[in-house]
């Protein structure tokens, strides 16, 4: 007789999960492993509510397992380290970010690429090496292996910091991968949300001019004015457009809803590319022509593996990059989700979990 996720594991833990798909999150208790001895163990202070979250508690991508605790930006104090742990002490501060588990061996995991590894495992609604259901971070506790966990200096603001665990490292990743994270070079940023506000920080950082790209022009203001960027795009306005073709090196596209890509190809250099980092529910239109004509280069890219989020984190605190947030309580979660449902939000949620969470205890 299977177990219930209260009885699973000794350490008992309490978080918010959903149960169905209506995607409503209400609290829950349920049970970690104990800290085996090259896990970590630590109390979650702060987690990012990540669009992926929304799309995770309602099952829109089939892939959810119920109940559901979703929070792959989570960051807190650790409390316990097993026997054989050397990268962090009791005290620390460290998170966790979208990835729990890999099979350690394949040609990803070996070139510290755990993201694309085949098997790897979620943070949460994922089934773990042991067969129980991995939870996330809108939880009081956390237990990882040390390969996963991510340590952050003492001189950074957690809550803050908590969305580079995904949105951070999926931007500041393609920026190094593609060759945008060079001074001098001209990058285009498609959307200004949770993605796209940290790419125009991470770009300006790395030397790079950046335009932000957009199809509102509310946004020009806090583009140039408190994001720094050096010119703004209106991509309704043909003129505009017109006078940026093949000016840009790259351009990372953060737009998740569906869009015609064919006016941002033919914004770049030759040799340039542009990177996708949206899931847009339907296909995009690719047009081939233009990519011959200027051997131009249409990519997509995840997060990052352990080594190069860790890269992130340390390139962030030197250069006092962190998200824009609103912290909210862990009651006001739903309301949240419908919020960032409409884009309601600048840039991104975080919940004040180590203030917050144990109220809402039944």
């Amino acid at each position: 007789m299977a177990k219930s996720p209260e009885q699973e594991h000794p350490k008992k833990a309490f978080g918010w999960a959903a149960r169905d798909t209506s995607g409503v999150l209400s609290p829950f208790k349920f049970s970690r492993r104990a800290t085996g001895e090259e896990d970590v163990t630590f109390k979650v202070l702060y987690c990012g509510v990540c669009h992926s979250d929304l799309h995770m508690t309602t099952n829109d991508w089939g892939m959810s397992i119920y109940p559901l605790v979703p929070g792959h930006e989570m960051v807190g104090e650790v409390t316990e380290v097993g026997s054989k742990v050397k990268k962090v002490k009791v005290g620390d501060k460290v998170g966790v970010g979208c990835v729990v588990g890999a099979c350690h061996s394949c040609e990803n995991c070996t070139n510290d690429l755990e993201v694309y590894c085949p098997d790897m495992i979620l943070t949460y609604s994922t089934i773990y090496h042991d067969g129980t259901i991995t939870y996330g971070g809108y939880s009081d506790t956390m237990v990882a292996n040390e390969r996963y966990i991510i340590r952050f200096p003492e001189n950074v603001s957690l809550d803050a910091s908590a969305p580079l665990l995904c949105a951070g490292i999926t931007v500041y990743s393609p920026l190094k991968y593609f060759g945008f994270a060079e001074v001098g070079k001209h990058i285009g940023v498609v959307g200004l949300g949770g993605l796209g506000h940290l790419a125009v920080k991470f770009a300006k950082a790395f030397g790079a001019k950046v335009t932000v790209i957009s199809t509102s022009i509310s946004k020009k203001e806090e583009a140039l004015e408190h994001l720094g960027a050096d010119s703004f795009l209106l991509s309704r306005d043909q003129e505009q457009v017109q006078a940026a073709k093949s000016t840009m090196d790259g351009i990372i596209d953060t737009v998740s809803a569906s869009h015609p890509i064919l006016p941002l190809i033919e914004l770049l250099k030759t040799n340039g590319k542009l990177v996708l980092l949206g899931a847009p529910e339907k296909p995009l239109e690719l047009p081939v022509f233009p990519l011959l004509m200027g051997r131009k280069t249409v990519a997509g890219s995840a997060t990052g593996g352990l080594k190069e989020i860790q890269e992130m984190v340390d390139f962030a605190a030197k250069h006092n990059i962190t998200a824009d947030t609103e912290l909210i309580s862990m009651e006001y979660v739903n309301t949240a989700m419908e919020r960032l449902a409409k884009g309601d939000v600048r840039y991104r949620f975080v919940i004040d979990i180590g203030n917050t969470l144990a109220a809402t205890k039944p």
